[in-house]
């Protein structure tokens, strides 16, 4: 378990707390482990798509960019007419951060913690609780994490990445793309908005 600053978090507790920290907080469902799909790399989704899916606005957005909280990193803005794309994974850390500001958590914190998730592979994306306290921002990345935090009495709320994949999933499947040559999703093959809605239809049905 890892606090999102300079020191790792260890909480020692007795088996009996483990249990009631568990029950109490519903652990399960701060846990996440579907096999989820990451997008291709050249598909991205224009700024107010972006905004759209995470729940932001266009000035959230243009600042954050400006600030290097999270970049276009499908195509970045060149010049004047330059549409910049952002990608999936880009959408998913904007729809933690408004999560995460919604919960009260200062911009520092939150810069702090996106830092630390933008060095994770986009497979261990989806594995990581995110828990807070109101003041510190956690990486749990085990159910024995999650549940020693909160024995501890640290975590208020937590966030499973791979949940708010299947959120961001499920809103960009229903909203345009473009791919990183300029062309338009529908001029393209594989189809990424298609693909999108066709994983969210198969969880619909079970």
């Amino acid at each position: 378990m890892t606090r999102t600053g300079d020191t790792d978090l260890t909480a020692q507790s007795a088996s009996e707390a483990h249990a009631d920290a568990a029950a109490a907080a519903g652990v399960q469902g701060l846990l996440f482990d579907d096999d989820l799909r990451p997008m291709p790399e050249d598909v991205g989704f224009r700024g107010p798509t972006a905004c759209a899916a995470a729940g932001i606005t266009y000035r959230q957005l243009d600042y954050w960019a400006r600030t290097g909280l999270v970049s276009p990193s499908v195509r970045p803005a060149t010049g004047s007419g330059t549409q910049r794309l952002y990608g999936f994974r880009d959408v998913l850390l904007l729809k933690v951060i408004k999560r995460l500001l919604d919960a009260g958590i200062s911009l520092q914190q939150i810069r702090t913690a996106i830092a630390h998730l933008s060095k994770r592979g986009i497979d261990d994306l989806t594995q990581i609780t995110l828990m807070s306290d109101g003041a510190s921002v956690y990486m749990c990345t085990s159910p024995d994490e999650v549940i020693d935090l909160l024995a501890g009495g640290q975590g208020v709320f937590g966030i499973a990445l791979g949940g708010v994949w299947r959120e961001v999933e499920g809103s960009l499947s229903e909203l345009p793309t473009e791919r990183a040559d300029g062309h338009a999703d529908d001029e393209s093959d594989p189809h990424a908005n298609d693909e999108l809605a066709a994983r969210r239809r198969a969880r619909m049905t079970g």
